[in-house]
């Protein structure tokens, strides 16, 4: 598989790959591996809200603020 970056994507990259000791190739194969893992994370949790959705189990909105509010401030 062949990725193509931007002249800048390629520069960052570079950059990284020479203030970590790593190469250009590792940090990619590591950034694509936490993007899939997150992807995959987030479909299952849409999944689960959808399924509880289905089922009838919904939260008021003014409780999902609240919690919103709570992650933001802590």
């Amino acid at each position: 598989m062949e990725i193509r970056l931007s002249p800048d994507q390629e520069a960052h990259l570079a950059t990284l790959a020479a203030n970590s000791g790593r190469s250009a190739n590792e940090i990619a194969q590591e950034a694509i591996a936490r993007f899939l893992d997150n992807e995959a994370r987030f479909a299952a949790a849409v999944k689960r809200g959808i399924e509880a959705a289905d089922r009838g189990e919904l939260v008021e909105p003014e409780h999902v603020w609240e919690g919103v509010e709570r992650i933001l401030h802590s």
